[in-house]
């Protein structure tokens, strides 16, 4: 990257927990968030959980103001306020201390869950409440809350990339710092869970009956789940004058698309062999120099198999040494928020050298089971971790964070 990208602040509101801390250590305890789902009538599917998350009070705003915010809007708020606060960007008033900011976010619903009650009006011809249904469902009302919410403007992008949006937002806002085009970017995503996208899942046969158990011969299908996570780009001069220590480096950004099928990876996994290929020279990184990758890991079969046979052709001998796991079997597959979850945990992992445990494993898949974390599995010291997505149409994303040295 021509100008070194620094992080200076995280936050994030999960199904384990309403901020980074109650998150990460309900993670690397081993606990997971699959519920029975009820924020909808799940009738006629053949699933009926989800990984649900705790919406934070917002104690703030007036009850009308908060009536008017969509679930996205209640998940990304709180997760956009701690990453500014951890980076001292907010004043005594809880807004942001730069009043222009870009913005690069993710999400594949936005909120749905408007226009979806929107439709439950029409059908039951409630009229008088179809107008806020309609202008705020739309992704990009959501971008508005947050900045109104938290006081700041400026120009902002909305990636919609399937399930590797996250990442690519995080890259894309990495982008625009190395460019020169901007000092400092808010980026992220956010995911609510919303009936027609549930169902949707339950239509393809994608979600689980059981339990979620990414790399395990008996998989049967993903958990969907909701969160959102936000991190704080900087180029490392701007932290410097601003007299802020960095939490880490993105040394690191690879994406493409394999154009093999809408729903599925391709077999061989090349395409994310590429992408991972294009991060580490990016980074300057060897494959064998990484210490924990946070997987893609759906659990559904296909996409299990060709991400194990990429892992293998990447890292070739070094497999056995680097750490792998999934974390949605933990708190679901978020969805456009994924990306920005699970490059919090990579974070979080290189930070502390603690790492996420793969949940629910029965019988793991012989090539990728020596390098599946197991539960309570001892920290150890990291220089560098990557986080890995992939999404519907082919859509392939690998960041790669790094130790910050002075």
């Amino acid at each position: 990257m021509k100008r070194p990208v620094v992080i200076t602040g995280m936050g994030a509101v999960t199904p384990l927990g309403e901020d980074v801390a109650k998150s990460w250590q309900a993670l690397v305890a081993g606990k997971d968030a699959d519920v029975p789902l009820e924020l909808f009538d799940t009738a006629g599917c053949r699933c009926h959980r989800a990984a649900v998350a705790s919406l934070p009070a917002l104690a703030e705003m007036r009850p009308k103001a908060l009536s008017r915010l969509s679930r996205a809007s209640r998940l990304a708020i709180p997760a956009a306020r701690e990453a500014l606060a951890a980076a001292r960007l907010l004043d005594s008033a809880g807004k942001s201390l730069l009043p222009v900011l870009p913005l690069s976010v993710s999400t594949t619903a936005g909120g749905m869950a408007f226009g979806e009650n929107m439709l439950r009006n029409v059908l039951a011809r409630k009229h008088s409440r179809l107008l806020g249904s309609a202008a705020r469902y739309l992704p990009q009302h959501q971008i508005v809350d947050v900045q109104r919410a938290l006081g700041f403007e400026g120009p902002s992008v909305i990636i919609a990339n399937a399930c590797a949006s996250g990442a690519n937002a995080i890259g894309h806002a990495a982008e625009i710092i190395s460019s020169g085009m901007a000092d400092c970017v808010l980026t992220g995503g956010f995911e609510a869970l919303t009936e027609l996208v549930f169902t949707g899942f339950d239509c393809l046969q994608a979600t689980t009956v059981e339990r979620c158990r990414p790399f395990d011969l008996k998989r049967s299908g993903l958990l969907l789940g909701e969160g959102a996570a936000f991190l704080v780009l900087e180029t490392s001069e701007h932290a410097k004058q601003r007299g802020v220590t960095p939490l880490c480096r993105l040394s690191g950004y690879g994406h493409g698309t394999d154009f093999f099928h809408l729903t599925q990876p391709q077999p061989d996994g090349q395409a994310l062999v590429e992408v991972m290929r294009r991060a580490s020279e990016a980074a300057g990184v060897a494959p064998r120099e990484i210490g924990y990758i946070n997987a893609h890991g759906t659990a559904t079969p296909v996409n299990d198999g060709a991400e194990t046979r990429a892992y293998r052709t990447f890292l070739g001998e070094s497999l056995d040494r680097v750490r792998i796991s999934s974390t949605k079997a933990a708190i679901g597959h978020t969805l456009g928020a994924a990306g920005s979850i699970e490059a919090f945990f990579a974070i979080m992992a290189l930070i502390t050298g603690n790492l996420p445990p793969q949940l629910n494993l029965q019988t793991p898949i012989p090539e990728i089971a020596s390098a599946l974390v197991a539960e309570k599995e001892a920290s150890r010291p990291l220089r560098h971790t990557m986080s890995v997505n992939l999404g519907f149409g082919g859509s392939n994303a690998a960041l790669i964070f790094s130790r910050y040295e002075n």
